[in-house]
């Protein structure tokens, strides 16, 4: 009896693996005899998620081409020998289904499937959808969406279904605001230089707040010691800095407030966990889509945005000032999240999937 084998690809950051996790784990759930092979870059990041994970992944030399300069070149290169690769897992394996989360590296693997006849389904995650998925727009036969927004661009193949998030997040408790203020801050898995050097340069400010906040900050790897150091100078005594937090949604449910970035999967587990935030959009992002996903959660109610020329010692101050002295608005915006949930998204993306494997098998 012939395997029934899902490849599911993509990758560049762990904001699109996150997502691909969470969907083979529902798959799984729904499917048992489904066997999975992930298919992502070869960034160190991406390797030790899935490794943390224990899931069969297999890598492409493969690099980002949008908004790179003249890296764009290598990127150029390594184009030829990622499709080379891509043909070569296409062909042992058989797959039924090929699922692009995102990211440049699902873009040979989905192409190429299409072409040989091979179902492709591919997630965007974005308010605006990326460069490589509307390059494969006209290859995959559906595509799941999670903003209303993004469904112009797939012409009649988009359906609104969400971005997958790891299911904890949805299972938030209620969190009760106290006198003080729980501040949560990241930048995605590997932290972010500038929100980092800006928390650095705040802290002198924020002195006057000490006493009335709990700071979780996680910088990634680079930064650690930097920032850590630099919260014990300015007397900082109720602060917890690590490279990295696991599981992130513990973190999450303790805070009050999260001051983060914008990425498509950081917006979707906000959403689901129903954390006020304040969003900083990576200002290099391509397509500035950071800011177009931040402006859907400031317009839901849920967030404010300000962008990296606005976030100033003096600005940061200000807003956590206002955060505790208008503790009953946090709770608003929490309900106003909630209103942007897609219910069960993983459930609803896995079931279309098999839907298009059962088609499939169908036609052939």
């Amino acid at each position: 009896m012939k395997k029934m084998r899902v490849i599911i690809s993509g990758g560049g950051t762990g904001g699109h693996l996150y997502p691909a996790v969470v969907l083979g784990q529902k798959l799984k759930e729904l499917k048992p005899d489904i066997e999975l092979i992930y298919v992502g870059s070869q960034r160190a990041v991406e390797k030790k998620i899935m490794a943390e994970q224990s899931l069969r992944y297999l890598t492409l030399p493969v690099e980002g081409l949008k908004g790179r300069g003249w890296k764009k070149l290598r990127g150029f290169v390594l184009l030829p020998l990622a499709f080379l690769k891509s043909f070569l897992i296409l062909c042992k394996y058989r797959p039924v289904l090929v699922i692009g989360v995102g990211g440049f590296s699902s873009g040979p693997i989905v192409m190429l499937a299409s072409m040989m006849k091979t179902p492709a389904l591919i997630l965007e995650q974005n308010a605006l959808p990326g460069f490589t998925n509307r390059l494969l727009s006209r290859f995959a036969g559906r595509a799941a969406v999670s903003f209303p927004s993004s469904l112009q661009y797939f012409k009649g193949k988009g359906v609104l279904l969400g971005n997958p998030v790891r299911p904890e997040f949805y299972r938030m408790p209620e969190k009760r605001h106290e006198d003080t203020l729980t501040l949560l801050i990241f930048g995605g898995s590997q932290g972010s230089k500038f929100l980092n050097e800006r928390i650095i340069d705040s802290l002198p400010s924020l002195s006057q707040l000490k006493n009335s906040l709990i700071i979780y900050h996680q910088t990634g790897e680079r930064d650690f010691n930097r920032v850590r150091e630099a919260y014990r100078q300015a007397g900082f005594d109720r602060v917890t800095v690590s490279s990295y937090f696991s599981p992130m949604s513990e973190y999450f449910a303790m805070a009050d407030l999260v001051l983060c970035r914008a990425g498509a999967t950081t917006c979707a587990e906000l959403i689901a966990a129903g954390k006020p935030a304040i969003l900083v959009p990576f200002a290099a992002a391509a397509d500035n889509h950071q800011e177009l996903n931040a402006r859907e959660l400031e317009q839901a109610g849920g967030a404010e945005v300000i962008l990296e020329k606005d976030f100033k010692p003096e600005t940061l101050l200000a807003r956590l000032k206002f955060y505790l002295n208008n503790k009953s608005l946090l709770g608003q915006m929490e309900e106003n999240l909630k209103k942007l949930r897609q219910a069960d998204s993983a459930s609803r993306i896995a079931r279309l999937a098999l839907d298009m494997i059962k088609a499939g098998e169908r036609r052939s």
